[in-house]
């Protein structure tokens, strides 16, 4: 059982590495953001209906009640992943990643609207440790200011993603986590595909590469298995164990991209993180 545990634990931490990585592709690849989410659902989701067949997972929706949800939680990763795109664009891997590293906080108030828990007033404090926290990020409030913009597209994209984890943890245990995944990129695929028409395709050439890296490691493997440890931990949980998703992010944008984070960033940052190490110990009670 506690060699079991260990196993669940190294492969979520190993799928926040993987996702962390999204914040410098996004913000390296030379193309929108709208275009970049379409070419990575697609590319995506055609990794994923492989490695199902391959694997022999069962790709069928077993409940037509099923198909509301699988629609809405797809809508809303499409949403997530925009934003989050553009809030990189806007400012930098540092502050997007912080921004929506808002979620694990948003979950816990969300979550008592969809699954029967009580309400814990420790939350309310939390929350004001992460307002403060973003506060401290923003440089000056206005709207003008492109890291402040940045901010607020990166909370948005942290609702939208955690209102979506919070729908797939009720379906979670009837279906495998690639499969789940699969559908959830093809329907962004089709939800998007108005940018093929409308989008600039210009750079598609010689961005190809990282795109590929973008929907092979950051999405089909990253975000699979994360879904999979839904089956494992609570959506609190799976959440706040990731924590160290923003700080491998940092990271790398630091050796790929040479950013490198100010003093604000760096403290703001810091009491994001703290809220999210203070739900981790919380929750183990």
């Amino acid at each position: 059982m506690q060699n079991s545990h260990i196993k669940n634990i190294s492969l979520l931490l190993l799928a926040t590495v993987f996702i962390s990585t999204s914040g410098v592709l996004g913000k390296y690849i030379n193309m929108s953001p709208e275009v970049i989410i379409w070419f990575r659902s697609i590319f995506a989701s055609v990794f994923l209906f492989i490695y199902c067949k391959f694997k022999k997972v069962d790709l069928q929706i077993k409940q037509q009640k099923n198909f509301t949800p699988f629609l809405i939680s797809a809508f809303l990763m499409a949403a997530h992943w925009i934003t989050y795109f553009y809030a990189l664009k806007l400012s930098n891997v540092a502050i997007g990643m912080l921004s929506i590293y808002t979620f694990p906080v948003i979950i816990a108030f969300l979550e008592p609207l969809f699954i029967k828990t009580k309400f814990n007033p420790i939350h309310i404090f939390l929350g004001l440790l992460v307002l403060t926290g973003l506060y401290i990020l923003t440089p000056e409030l206005n709207l003008e200011n492109s890291d402040l913009k940045g901010i607020l597209l990166g909370v948005i994209s942290a609702f939208c993603y955690a209102i979506r984890i919070l729908i797939l943890k009720q379906h979670i245990g009837n279906y495998n986590g690639s499969m789940l995944m699969f559908y959830q990129t093809l329907i962004v695929s089709v939800l998007l595909l108005p940018v093929l028409f409308f989008g600039d395709l210009s750079n598609f050439q010689s961005q190809l590469p990282y795109i590929i890296l973008l929907a092979l490691i950051t999405t089909a493997i990253g975000h699979t298995m994360l879904v999979h440890s839904l089956k494992h931990f609570s959506a609190s949980t799976a959440s706040i164990i990731s924590s160290i998703q923003p700080i491998s992010g940092i990271i790398i944008a630091y050796f790929i991209l040479s950013e490198i984070p100010n003093q604000a960033t760096y403290i703001g940052g810091s009491l994001i993180l703290l809220t999210v190490i203070i739900e981790s110990f919380r929750s183990k009670k």
